[in-house]
């Protein structure tokens, strides 16, 4: 299945560039797959021949089994090399095309495919040729594609919300007239393993924190909030569902909300990271955020809890420094397949102590234990391949990944993040 950050690398790229993008749907995709094994099933109700004993050896995947959609999409990157495509090595469900002055990106989700390049004419052809292999349905432009609702905006933007899921998770749970939150988690928020007593419904929680987790797709800001309740679904007890219910509150008063991507002036690289030293009371281990800006628009972000407990604020901020720089390495290496000129990206960090450390070349006893994220992005400094510089602690995006931002704060933080209503003038 396509990255989330990839679809936004592409979709930043084609309002750049003013192409149309268009979305097809394969009509029961998984019947497709051609089975390399021999698999056997008993006979289906009201087809059954012989005997009791008798069973039926399948030709073709059937939706259900476990091969069904590794099969289906074998068969349609075959497909797709055989018209002149072939995957990108960064993100496989990714296929280009370069041929002249021809420029097409297959974008694959399962049976969702999104096609967009520099001629319409070429387009539409490609659409033409699937529908000789595959039954499907052409959908026209971007409209609606894995729940995310797109609109084209007056002022040349595309606005991605997932309004209609968001409302049915709240119908599901019975919040639509719960009073709004200002934000998915308040600042005095202190979540632990054992403080309360167990759920009654712990299906029920793990059902809506994993809904919760899908709607990150266009929701950044509730990165860390999610993050956090996502900790506790082996055991979670009534504090756990209150902090997820005021996740619910806050989207209910944010259901129209989205991420905006705009056309961008020029395709640099810009990253923001950051850490919350020690955050977890139960483990005392830190918590990474980051963001990754492609022109004006985030297509990558992160709040992720730390693997190590970290000796010092500094050593935090530097793991998430070099996670940042590993993420950044990725996007670059996808950009270069796509043929697009390279460019020297920059880390914000708001520890100063983190900045000096990477351009110091003498090593120190209190910093020999994460010495291998230390050389990392050291090496990438004196290579030339990054800039790291250091941000004051008010202007640090990420922060809204780390920890629970107060209301005026997070409010500002939004517009950074490109995350408003629709629609948008």
């Amino acid at each position: 299945m396509i990255k989330p950050v990839t679809i936004c690398i592409i979709l930043t790229l084609a309002l750049q560039l003013n192409w149309s993008v268009n979305q097809i749907d394969i009509n029961n995709a998984f019947l497709y797959g051609d089975l390399e094994e021999s698999v056997y099933m008993i006979q289906p109700p009201g087809f059954q021949t012989g005997d009791s004993h008798t069973v039926c050896k399948l030709n073709k995947a059937l939706y259900g089994l476990k091969q069904a959609p590794r099969s289906w999409f074998h068969k349609l990157s075959t497909t797709l090399i055989s018209l002149g495509f072939h995957p990108t090595k960064s993100d496989t469900s990714l296929s280009l095309h370069f041929h002249n002055n021809i420029t097409l990106f297959v974008l694959i989700f399962v049976e969702d495919i999104l096609i967009t390049g520099n001629l319409n004419i070429v387009i539409q052809r490609l659409i033409h040729s699937l529908s000789q292999h595959f039954a499907r349905k052409n959908l026209g432009t971007l409209h609606y594609f894995l729940g995310v609702e797109a609109t084209l905006t007056l002022d040349g933007g595309l606005h991605h919300f997932q309004t209609k899921y968001i409302q049915d998770l709240l119908h599901k749970t019975n919040m639509l007239s719960s009073k709004p939150q200002p934000t998915p988690m308040l600042s005095t928020t202190h979540l632990t393993k054992n403080a309360t007593t167990a759920v009654d419904d712990p299906f029920l929680y793990r059902s809506v924190v994993k809904s919760l987790q899908y709607i990150l797709i266009t929701r950044s800001e509730l990165a860390y909030s999610v993050k956090k309740v996502c900790q506790f679904m082996n055991n979670p007890q009534h504090h756990h569902w209150n902090a997820v219910k005021g996740i619910l509150r806050y989207l209910v008063g944010t259901a129209t909300h989205g991420l905006h991507l705009l056309c961008p002036s020029q395709l640099t690289l810009n990253a923001f990271a950051d850490a919350d030293w020690g955050s977890d009371p139960d483990d005392r281990k830190s918590t990474s955020g980051l963001v990754v800006y492609l022109g004006s628009n985030p297509i990558a972000w992160l709040s992720k809890k730390q693997k190590v407990v970290s000796r010092s604020s500094t050593e935090g901020e530097y793991h998430s420094t070099a996670a940042t720089l590993a993420e950044l390495k990725w996007i670059q290496n996808l950009l270069t397949e796509l043929r697009l000129p390279p460019t020297l990206p920059t880390i914000r960090s708001d520890n100063l102590g983190a900045v000096l450390l990477a351009s110091n070349p003498i090593m120190h006893s209190k910093t020999k234990h994460f010495e291998l994220d230390l050389h990392f992005v050291r090496d990438a400094i004196q290579q030339k391949q990054l800039q790291l510089l250091h941000v004051p602690a008010k202007l640090q995006i990420a922060d809204v990944f780390t920890k629970p931002v107060s209301a005026g704060p997070f409010s500002a933080l939004l517009h950074k993040l490109m995350v408003y209503p629709k629609p948008l003038i």
